[in-house]
């Protein structure tokens, strides 16, 4: 048997009592210390009705801002063309998906106002830019291929959603001229004559909407061979690059007069470049996953657009967005339709049937553009005879001099401060003994500056890193070279190639290309 002192036992007695009367009247201890009294129970409802009530105006001010913009939206009919079905409703998260997009050349938003002088318009209601955007469903391709303004196509007879009136169907008329007809819907009825495509949805916008959307970005970097001063668009360029917004984004886009041939394949070549470095800038920036950016960009577009009804809410757009943050930027391809010029007049053009047939057979199959090319024929890969082969074109220009002698600075437009002496490595295994060093602020592309007497040398030096010629400039105050290496030659021995082919002109989202002067 054990005995406890009589103290524990006075203790345990004394214990028991404080417990019975607690118990008994429930006041041994406050309430607020156990899980589950009624303090900590008006604690949690207070807390839910907080979280809900933020919740709720979170939610609001979200369907408030959605409205907003929806409220900024016009839209037109999809379709005007006569006998022809509008497209299948899709899925815009994953189905293949035809976007046409427009800019008038007298929209400057919803307020219609005219844009620019009425010698720098092609004429009123007509579409000064056409785009198909098409969007591979698998997520991993963009295509964007831009037609002429000056093509020449089959028009078909049109329905106006307004007055009820059909316009007549033509053999041969100009591309753009389809808007008049009705709006946007008669010529996404042309497009879909021209490559047996079914187009979802259609956007048009003025070119207001490229110098808000180009401001709210924080500006587009483009580059230029030579100095531009052009009087008929205002744009005023240095030679090489700079970063454009506002007037001089939009004047950038509009020149008909400063790149290229002078015309409108030139103008498209620039609209190109500049849609790529904007690809790139958006994905460095990781705008398209940043909400407060998104809403904003998506405020502007849709402050300035028309839409098919299809794609009149906001919320679309977003999906369209979400497909394109993944998208690598090398199977994003931008290109222009093939053409030649019209038989009866040089100043208009027409259809390369030839060559477009493989661009639209990619399109109809959902196939990106950067894919493998098919393996070439038996009989494409025999060897000729050499006495049939043509005689190879007497060299008339002056020959490049030894590398040796050749001055090089290589400057060291990219983030890695070590990428300029590896550069200055290959050259001088390569021969160049007469070279140097700078380091630069980044830039994406690479560029081959010469001066006087050095245009042989230069020409050599980019086709030694796999440089464009449109990235060869001359400056006639630079003694010998200077090698701009971009980001696109950060980790490579040479720039990457195109992988769109000799058949198309284009490039994709990660080429960065430096505009030629027409000369006019």
């Amino acid at each position: 048997m054990i005995r406890r002192s009589s103290r524990e036992s006075a203790d345990r007695a004394s214990d028991a009592s404080s417990a019975a009367g607690g118990a008994a009247t429930g006041a041994a201890e406050p309430a607020g210390r156990h899980l589950g009294g009624p303090r900590y129970h008006r604690g949690l409802k207070v807390a839910a009705i907080v979280m809900a009530s933020v919740v709720a105006a979170t939610i609001a001010f979200v369907a408030v801002q959605v409205l907003r913009l929806q409220q900024n939206v016009e839209t037109m009919p999809l379709n005007l063309g006569e006998g022809q079905e509008s497209a299948l409703p899709v899925d815009s998260s994953r189905d293949p998906l035809q976007i046409l997009i427009l800019g008038s050349d007298t929209r400057t938003g919803n307020t219609g106002e005219f844009l620019g002088s009425e010698e720098d318009s092609s004429g009123e209601g007509n579409s000064d830019v056409m785009m198909l955007l098409t969007l591979s469903a698998d997520r991993e391709n963009v295509t964007v291929v831009s037609f002429p303004r000056d093509l020449l196509v089959p028009l078909p007879a049109c329905v106006d959603p307004e007055t009820g009136e059909l316009s007549e169907a033509v053999e041969l008329g100009q591309l753009n001229a389809a808007l008049g007809e009705g709006g946007p819907g008669c010529t996404v009825a042309a497009i879909n004559d021209l490559t047996g495509l079914s187009v979802d949805h259609f956007m048009m916008a003025g070119f207001n909407a490229v110098s808000e959307l180009s401001s709210a970005v924080g500006g587009v970097e483009v580059c230029v061979q030579e100095p531009v001063d052009d009087e008929f668009s205002g744009l005023e360029l240095p030679a090489g690059t700079s970063e454009v917004e506002g007037d001089q984004a939009l004047a950038f886009l509009r020149t008909r007069h400063s790149f290229g041939d002078g015309g409108d394949i030139g103008r498209i070549a620039a609209q190109q470049s500049f849609m790529a470095s904007l690809a790139r800038k958006v994905r460095a920036e990781g705008t398209l996953t940043n909400l407060p950016k998104l809403y904003s960009i998506a405020e502007v577009i849709t402050r300035n657009l028309t839409v098919d009804e299809g794609l009149s809410k906001p919320v679309e757009i977003l999906r369209i967005a979400d497909r394109l943050k993944n998208v690598d930027l090398g199977n994003m391809a931008f290109v222009t339709v093939p053409v030649q010029p019209w038989d009866q007049d040089p100043n208009r053009l027409v259809l390369d049937e030839e060559a477009a047939a493989p661009l639209f057979d990619a399109l109809r199959a959902d196939r990106g553009l950067t894919e493998d090319a098919p393996a070439p024929s038996a009989s494409a890969s025999e060897p000729t005879d050499a006495s049939d082969a043509p005689s190879p074109p007497e060299e008339t220009e002056t020959p490049a001099p030894a590398p040796a002698s050749v001055p090089i600075v290589v400057v060291n437009a990219t983030t890695d401060e070590d990428r300029a002496a590896e550069v200055e490595q290959l050259l001088l295994e390569a021969g160049y003994a007469q070279t140097s060093t700078f380091e630069s602020t980044p830039a994406d592309a690479t560029l081959v500056v010469f001066g006087p007497g050095y245009a042989a040398a230069a020409a050599e030096l980019a086709d030694r890193f796999g440089v464009a010629a449109s990235n060869i400039l001359p400056d006639a105050g630079l003694v010998g070279i200077q090698l701009q290496v971009g980001a696109d030659l950060r980790s490579r021995d040479t720039v990457a190639a195109s992988p769109l082919g000799p058949a198309l002109e284009g490039q994709t989202a990660d080429q960065v290309t430096c505009q030629a002067s027409s000369g006019l």
